[in-house]
């Protein structure tokens, strides 16, 4: 069966609502609405053959009744993007929705409309079709993932409490990435088995206000950057998870000569793997442990006054292993003054990591093969937040994964510059959607 025509369209018309959850207060409810009331137009036999309820102001759950109603599948996405930035020069108008050269431009059409017009699109092929799926399918959609919002967790709380427990949940992830590391040949699909938890702190402090000219020896504004200076990178130990281990050695067998001994040895010896990457900082470094970094900070009126209050705030990922309660006491260790003051803004637990040796992946493998035949897919550890965070303490089988090719560049452009998918793309992670549902069972 051949996809229809107009997914190109389809997603187009999605970019061009401004769904920024974070510019909600000034936009109104109105694109959300009305991203929902696209969804009807866009997909006539998803909403005739399909439940579909609105739960809470920004979840949307459809439900696609199987031959068994047990062991369902989930599969997620979000349809709220992240602000744009009016100084940055965009190739085309970000809300355009521009297809040109074989490329749909604009906010969300990687992060995350793409990902869910290839489902929505697969969904609706298979009902074109006469297809009934083996057992039931909800497709959970949710509108604040952005802003770490609670949509997906509302719904998540619903199905758990309907008695729904999922047999496998995919949401958006890792991508079909071109020589993930280097000297590995060919090409990898990136299945994120398990995701970093997320945690963020506010530090404060007092101190005597006065005139800037007679400053004392230890100002609010002095401990705040002493405290922050203390969180640098060896504050928490590294660890190779499971994940990046069996990452190294699939991707040894893709590596010649040096490199394939290299990836080889680092698979054997995952304390070495955490001092390398810990050593190697970034990317590498944020797989192996928890990461701390000083993303706002605020004190003072004027020059020359010192202020009497003083504050930063913290977004910390948590690695596995390692949990919220322990991490906020190692930053009170690691701090050693009282006088600052160690505030939970927000925690979640990382996730567990998921199972690649059971059937779920098998079958997501298996999608793969036929939707990108020449990539081999590898299990990898998300160091981002995605929604499907709030399924994993009931679902055993949690993973993160978008059907969709992104080169280096592109993957830059999420949250970036001239955020853009190819058309071609976009078919093929039909097809991903549409093989693993016909291959349920």
């Amino acid at each position: 069966m051949s996809v229809r025509p107009g997914i190109a369209e389809r997603l187009s018309r999605m970019i061009q609502l401004p769904t920024v959850y974070a510019e909600r207060a000034e936009r109104g409810p109105a694109p959300f609405d009305a991203f929902a009331d696209l969804l009807v137009d866009l997909y006539p036999l998803v909403h005739e053959r399909l439940e579909r309820e609105r739960i809470g102001e920004l979840g949307i759950l459809y439900r696609w009744r199987g031959r068994v109603a047990e062991r369902p599948t989930v599969l997620m996405a979000h349809f709220d993007v992240v602000p744009v930035d009016e100084s940055d020069a965009w190739s085309h108008p970000p809300f355009e929705g521009r297809i040109e050269g074989g490329w749909v431009y604009g906010r969300g059409a990687l992060d995350d409309k793409g990902p869910l017009v290839v489902v929505m699109d697969a969904v609706e092929n298979l009902l074109a079709a006469g297809f009934t799926p083996a057992r039931d399918v909800y497709l959970s959609f949710g509108g604040d993932e952005e802003t770490f919002g609670g949509a997906a967790r509302v719904i998540a709380e619903t199905l758990r409490d309907r008695g729904v427990e999922p047999w496998l949940v995919l949401d958006e992830g890792g991508a079909v990435v071109a020589a993930p590391l280097p000297f590995v040949r060919g090409r990898a699909a990136m299945v994120g088995v398990g995701e970093k938890g997320v945690l963020t702190l506010r530090l404060s402090a007092r101190g005597e206000g006065g005139h800037a000219s007679a400053p004392p020896s230890r100002t609010a504004v002095r401990r705040i950057a002493r405290a922050v200076e203390r969180l640098g990178p060896g504050t928490f130990p590294a660890r190779t998870p499971t994940a990046v281990t069996r990452m190294l050695e699939l991707f040894a067998t893709r590596a010649d000569g040096i490199p394939h001994r290299l990836y080889r040895l680092l698979a054997a010896m995952p304390w070495l793997t955490a001092r390398a990457f810990a050593a190697m900082g970034g990317e590498p470094a944020a797989l192996v442990r928890t990461t701390v970094a000083a993303t706002m900070q605020s004190g003072g009126t004027a020059a020359n006054v010192l202020p009497s209050q003083a504050s930063a705030t913290l977004n910390l990922r948590i690695a596995l292993g390692e949990s919220v309660q322990s991490t906020v006491t190692r930053v009170r260790r690691r701090i050693a003054d009282r006088h600052v003051t160690v505030e939970v803004l927000e925690g979640d637990e990382p996730s567990p990591e998921s199972s690649t040796e059971n059937a779920q992946f098998a079958l997501i493998t298996e999608a793969v093969k036929v939707s990108h035949p020449d990539a081999a897919t590898v299990p990898y550890m998300m160091m981002a937040a995605t929604d499907s965070r709030h399924f994993h303490r009931f679902s055993p089988a949690v993973y993160r994964f978008a059907p969709l090719e992104m080169s280096k560049a592109q993957r830059s452009s999420i949250h970036g510059v001239d955020e853009r998918v190819d058309i071609t793309a976009l078919e093929r992670g039909e097809l991903f959607h549409r093989t693993l549902l016909q291959r349920l069972e």
